[in-house]
């Protein structure tokens, strides 16, 4: 499998930014770490050879993503709202930064898919909602999609914009309402052990989607389905066979 690793100054975080990139061709895939994890996450979990045949068949090219969820979501000795004002600086990282790397190392500005497990599909859904006009597609497994569970009850502007079910329940904007209804959305998570949290936020969302019209794959799994990685390689290869093979509409 060819991957290539990177480390690149950010001068949106004045530090140094790691990713590795798994693949040599097809469609570009955004993938964020678990909380406090790293760029490797996806590779030292499995997840890497759970989805090896769509890499080696170059039907994706996986970009792998570090983030600063320390200082941000998981940083609980600051105020939420430096904590957000600090996310945003990250949302520069990887919309002015990552993204035109992205475009460039794939040689394509066609729409990037987003995905993650947990922390990571917390990520890849905020991201994809935040700007549709860069992702087209999302694959979000046991993800939180309120701000609240990591930040409290404190509210402000800028959460709210890092709160998909907040963000989504009082948007009317057409513009952003239309490119989620030509977009790809999979939602998805267990009813097992560890998954209550995701599962009242996931079956939120739902009904969200319901009341916008909008379009989305929301995938109920088993009691047995707990929230773990032996279960997130088996929904992970499953969803980019549907949407990627079967589908074949990105």
């Amino acid at each position: 499998m060819r991957t290539e690793y990177y480390k690149i100054p950010s001068y949106n975080l004045s530090m140094d930014m790691e990713f590795k990139v798994y693949g040599y061709s097809g469609k570009p895939v955004l993938a964020f770490p678990c909380t406090a994890q790293k760029f490797y996450d996806f590779e030292n979990m499995g997840m890497i050879d759970a989805i090896s045949y769509f890499i080696n068949n170059g039907i994706i090219r996986l970009y792998c993503a570090d983030t600063i969820d320390y200082e941000t979501w998981d940083n609980v000795w600051a105020h939420p709202a430096e904590r957000m004002i600090r996310h945003n600086d990250y949302d520069n990282y990887i919309i002015h930064e990552l993204v035109p790397f992205i475009y460039e190392h794939s040689n394509s500005r066609t729409g990037i898919m987003t995905t993650g497990v947990s922390m990571g599909a917390t990520h890849a859904a905020n991201f994809f909602f935040r700007h549709p006009d860069v992702f087209d597609s999302v694959i979000a497994l046991s993800g939180i999609y309120k701000a609240s569970f990591f930040l409290g009850d404190y509210m402000d502007e800028n959460i709210k914009l890092n709160s998909p079910i907040d963000f989504l329940s009082d948007l009317e904007d057409e513009w952003f309402l239309e490119k989620y209804r030509q977009s790809q959305l999979v939602f998805c998570v267990g009813q097992g052990a560890w998954e209550d949290p995701m599962l009242g936020n996931t079956l939120e969302l739902k009904r969200i989607f319901e009341e916008k019209n909008i379009p989305a794959w929301v995938d109920i799994w088993g009691n047995d389905v707990c929230h773990d990685w032996p279960w997130w390689h088996k929904q992970m290869p499953y969803f980019l066979q549907k949407l990627l093979i079967e589908d074949n509409s990105l």
